[in-house]
């Protein structure tokens, strides 16, 4: 299988430190992702000033175009330097020349207004080609905070925040945008880049790194995103592993000259757990600090729906249970009362056999009832506001939250879970959805990266998929129809495979990068 082509179309660095060769360093960072080049400008510069910007024609663009297209097809288009309407309208039409070959073909559009040393390189009819031309056949657009005012026309960049700035900026119908904000400041010494997107909208979160060396920092950004979705990662999710190859880049960043140094990335920022972004759920850039453990590992953790079920399965010796009784389309008092009894039934249970008890969903509920803990779904704790999920933090309920992909990995990441689920590891009838397995693979990522117990759910319908769940790194692995109608023979050889899985758990090493889950 031939690797996947991305076309960067932007200008050269005498530097070496943004443009085209900032471009081809990230994107030899995702191995496998192959990188052709489309010069649209040669500039003069160095680390602290640029002195020429020499465009090339529009036929020296198209040659190097139609020179690729017969041998070198692309998976994404990415744009950098466009010096001039004309190179924008060139690319647009090539972007829907190829498309009529290639219908999926991605367009990030990294739009290089001028350079961190104030250098303009584009002028008001450039800044109307790309509102009329690009942005409308963008995939993904990735500005700072001054480039997404310029392309709305605004003059004060700081009189309206990025969340309206990417609504107004998405009205001129590209798919998905991420305003960098690494060049602005904030009290919690965090460096914000928002995120929207048809997947999620929220800031993406790290630790600010305090360094000059930042020399292609917005290239090599929209390069990482560029090669993600070469590779099959869906717009949020590319962002994520942008964010992470970013923050990487920054860390090994260096000075060659007197002036600003360029950022380097490098193979396997993907495998630092400290480079795992968060994502808030709303426009509240609030995160929880790390929770302590307050409950023990989950081990073998039962899903059932009925107090019965929950009584028989501890019978047998498991000590995590969630009791999973889903709502009808109109609940009525009397499935209410019912659902009542059931947890606080299934509450006296728990405490009887010393076990921990998850309610899913109902988490009012189960913290009226005295339950230990809550499982929530993404789209239940995106139903609530920023003080309902503060309410539920300050509750005491152990909380763990279903993910399914690197945005949702994020997005839980920043309540500060007692554990994150990873699914579904294997493909599974218990619940119709548009994911792609996991496979243990990711599963290995997901417990090497989360910062919290990983427990896995899907498909587990043997005892070689609880070893070898257990062997991934995994705290917990969900069963649900492999219990049975007697979870008394059942659930005892489930309990050894995990148990002795566990005791022989090795150390593996991070998968270099998770595959994609949707798409």
């Amino acid at each position: 299988m031939s690797a996947p082509v991305v076309w960067s179309i932007a200008g050269t660095d005498s530097s070496g430190g943004a443009g085209l060769a900032a471009d081809q360093r990230a994107v030899e960072a995702f191995a496998g992702v192959h990188l052709c080049t489309v010069v649209t400008a040669v500039t003069a510069q160095n680390s602290r000033a640029v002195t020429r910007i020499e465009a090339l024609s529009v036929e020296a663009i198209d040659a190097q175009f139609e020179a690729l297209e017969a041998d070198m097809p692309p998976t994404v288009l990415k744009t950098g330097l466009l010096a001039g309407a004309a190179q924008v309208h060139c690319v647009a039409r090539w972007v829907d020349r190829l498309r009529e070959r290639w219908p999926a073909l991605a367009l990030v559009v990294d739009p290089v207004l001028g350079a961190s040393s104030g250098a303009s390189f584009v002028d008001e009819p450039a800044l109307q080609a790309y509102r009329d031309a690009l942005l409308p056949r963008a995939t993904l657009i990735t500005p700072n905070r001054a480039e997404a005012c310029a392309l709305l026309g605004e003059h004060d960049e700081r009189a309206h925040g990025l969340p309206a700035l990417a609504r107004r900026l998405r009205s001129h119908s590209a798919q998905a945008l991420c305003i960098t904000g690494g060049d602005a400041r904030d009290d919690a010494g965090l460096a914000l880049d928002w995120l929207d997107s048809e997947q999620a909208r929220g800031w993406l979160a790290l630790e600010r790194i305090a360094t000059r060396n930042d020399h292609g920092t917005g290239c090599s950004f929209a390069a990482s995103a560029a090669a993600a979705l070469a590779l099959g990662f869906v717009a949020a999710d590319a962002l994520v592993l942008a964010k992470m190859a970013t923050a990487q880049a920054l860390w090994r960043g260096h000075a060659a000259g007197h002036g600003a140094g360029q950022v380097g990335p490098a193979l396997g920022f993907a495998a630092e757990p400290a480079r795992l972004p968060r994502l808030s759920w709303g426009e509240a850039a609030h995160f929880e600090p790390p929770a302590a453990a307050r409950a023990a590992q989950p081990g073998l953790y039962a899903i059932v729906d009925s107090a019965e079920r929950v009584r028989a399965v501890l019978r047998t010796g498991v000590r995590t249970v969630q009791l999973r009784i889903k709502s009808p389309a109109s609940p009525d008092r009397a499935w209410q009362r019912a659902l009542r009894d059931a947890v606080r039934a299934s509450v006296c249970e728990a405490r009887r056999a010393g076990a921990t008890l998850y309610i899913n969903d109902h988490w009012r509920l189960a913290l009226e009832c005295g339950a230990a803990g809550v499982h929530l779904g993404q789209e239940d704790l995106l139903a609530l506001d920023d003080a309902e999920r503060a309410e539920l933090r300050a509750s005491g309920l152990a909380l763990g939250i279903s993910t399914h992909s690197l945005w949702e990995l994020a997005r839980a990441r920043s309540l500060a879970p007692d554990y994150i689920a990873c699914g579904p590891v294997w493909p599974t009838l218990t619940k119709l959805m548009s994911w792609h397995p996991q496979g243990l693979h990711n599963l290995r990522w997901w417990c090497a990266m989360a910062g919290a117990p990983v427990v896995a759910v899907g498909g587990v319908l043997e005892t070689t998929q609880i070893a070898d769940a257990a062997r991934a790194g995994a705290a917990g692995v969900c069963v649900v129809r492999m219990l049975g109608d007697m979870p008394a023979a059942t659930v005892p050889a489930m309990l050894r495979a995990f148990e002795s899985a566990e005791a022989a758990q090795a150390r593996l090493p991070v998968e270099a990068l998770p595959h994609p889950t949707l798409g």
